[in-house]
């Protein structure tokens, strides 16, 4: 009987959903045997932060397994044990003690040794995928933002990301966000009323202000249902919405300024870049304007196809956790 291959496990943690790859070492190359989805997280402290991490890795395993033994025609308690994991997360800064505490958590979860284990942000493994070997800058633009870079000598540095309450420029949620302040506005007179305010209100099921308020402070109202008010801004720009083109528009010039940022502090003269996030690839009239605003500064950057996405940035860490490959 051939002896199983070695199964790896590589996570891409949003706050809006959870992918989980897997793949097997087999003659010297990482080979994907399936992929899954589950919910996403929050930050670790938050009330239900563990408890959203857990379930994000064990939902998009126990998918990414089903679809695996489905295909073999297996029962999904067949499927091999991982030797080893990665997950880069929203939320996870690098060198904190969150990072071990996520760490623990991932180990715990698939029951295994946390030396097999490591978390991280979802930046550094979108970085890790999208670049594994050479410089560039990634945007990653979802829900929340962040930009994260890596020099020719392994030197990185991320700008911008701290979170919904501090930091979310150049966000869907900070597009979808300033729209709900702009209609509020719109509505009582401090802005010149438009169809922008009646298109968000429709989605929201809201006629005042007031049930626009009750919503907002509600406890299941979350920061990705203000994100995906987003792509109705963006549909509004494109139809020639001045007030819809204006939000963009700075929420662009944000994200372009953080890349800017990076590759000073990195001294890139000539940044490859690579885009993430659905804001970035689903948002044309956003995306459109991002690109104008980082040529602006950076003339001579280019954007490049990336080689892998995030999932296989944490397969390549998860690897390297695993003793498989030779140093």
């Amino acid at each position: 009987m051939n002896r199983p291959l070695p199964i790896l496990a590589g996570f891409d943690a949003g706050q809006t959903k959870c992918r989980c790859r897997l793949s097997v070492w087999e003659n010297g190359k990482l080979k994907r045997v399936a992929d899954g989805s589950g919910p996403g997280v929050s930050h670790l402290d938050a009330d239900d932060g563990e408890q959203r991490f857990r379930s994000a890795i064990r939902s998009s395993l126990n998918s990414a397994r089903l679809n695996w033994t489905q295909r073999l025609g297996l029962h999904p308690d067949e499927a091999e044990p991982i030797t080893a994991a990665a997950i880069g997360a929203s939320g996870v800064e690098v060198g904190t003690p969150l990072q071990a505490r996520g760490g623990a958590l991932l180990a715990s979860e698939l029951q295994l040794p946390e030396a097999r284990c490591l978390a991280t942000g979802d930046e550094r493994t979108a970085l890790r995928g999208a670049f594994p070997d050479q410089a560039g800058i990634v945007l990653i633009s979802g829900t929340g933002m962040i930009v994260v870079g890596r020099d020719a000598n392994g030197r990185e540095h991320r700008c911008g990301g701290w979170g919904w309450r501090l930091d979310g420029a150049g966000s869907a949620f900070d597009i979808g966000h300033h729209a709900l302040q702009l209609s509020v506005k719109m509505a009582d007179g401090r802005a010149a009323d438009g169809p922008l305010r009646q298109r968000l209100w429709n989605a929201l099921s809201c006629h005042s202000c007031a049930d626009l308020k009750s919503l907002v402070v509600s406890p299941l109202h979350k920061v990705a249902d203000q994100a995906k008010l987003a792509p109705l801004v963006d549909e509004a720009a494109a139809q020639g919405d001045a007030a819809a083109r204006t939000i963009l528009q700075q929420s662009a010039s944000a994200l372009a300024q953080a890349v800017a940022v990076t590759a000073q502090a990195l001294d890139l003269k000539r940044p490859s870049l690579g885009a993430r996030g659905g804001a970035l690839e689903h948002l044309a009239e956003f995306r459109l304007l991002v690109n104008q605003a980082i040529f602006e500064l950076l003339p001579e950057s280019n954007w490049q196809s990336a080689s892998g996405d995030a999932c296989d940035g944490a397969l390549a860490c998860a690897l390297e956790r695993s003793a498989l490959k030779p140093h």
